[in-house]
């Protein structure tokens, strides 16, 4: 296996990292109405557990409220429950043709604490980087034994390696630091 393959794998699996950030930081509450806030809700609908999205259009009017207009009128109430039960912090409210969801402004108190669950988010990517650094590694070692390469050429891959780490865990950063500001304004 050629060191420019493994170094093309780990870059690879740290940019999955980097989008699974991502993906667990929209979920994240910023005062803002946005149709992601929903993307944790199962509606049940007719006895299977079904996102929301696949049952009604979900849109955002403004930037405090997000709109439910299921695609089936007698799911109005269902919808409305299950939104309930979701624990989200959201009273919805059902007007017979669509479902109104609120969204409050949020504490500060609140935002702090949403900005210790990105940071620990953020944390947990950080450690997936150095995971991926140290199985790739690894993978280098062990090619170098079976497959004879060159001690200078798993040293090279291992600093291209490193240099990818560094990359990444500075986006790991950027990312971070975009969402605490977007959680702590106004």
């Amino acid at each position: 296996m050629p060191v420019q393959d493994v170094v093309n794998n780990a870059q690879a699996a740290m940019k999955k990292a980097i989008d699974h950030l991502t993906q667990e930081l929209v979920r994240i509450r910023t005062g803002r109405a946005s149709t992601a806030l929903l993307d944790s809700v199962r509606v049940d609908y007719y006895g299977t557990p079904t996102p929301l999205s696949q049952i009604g259009t979900l849109s955002v009017p403004d930037a405090r409220t997000i709109v439910v207009q299921p695609y089936e009128k007698p799911m109005l109430g269902v919808v409305e429950k299950a939104i309930r039960e979701a624990d989200l912090g959201f009273n919805p409210s059902n007007d017979g043709n669509v479902i109104r969801v609120p969204v409050p402004m949020l504490t500060e108190e609140r935002r702090k604490e949403f900005v210790k669950m990105c940071k620990k988010i953020a944390e947990d990517s950080r450690i997936a980087i150095r995971n991926v650094r140290r199985d790739h590694n690894e993978v280098l070692k062990k090619v170098e034994k079976d497959e004879h390469l060159s001690e200078d050429d798993r040293k090279r891959g291992e600093a291209d390696i490193q240099k990818l780490t560094d990359k990444f865990i500075k986006n790991v950063d950027d990312v971070l630091e975009k969402k605490e500001k977007e959680v702590m304004e106004i």
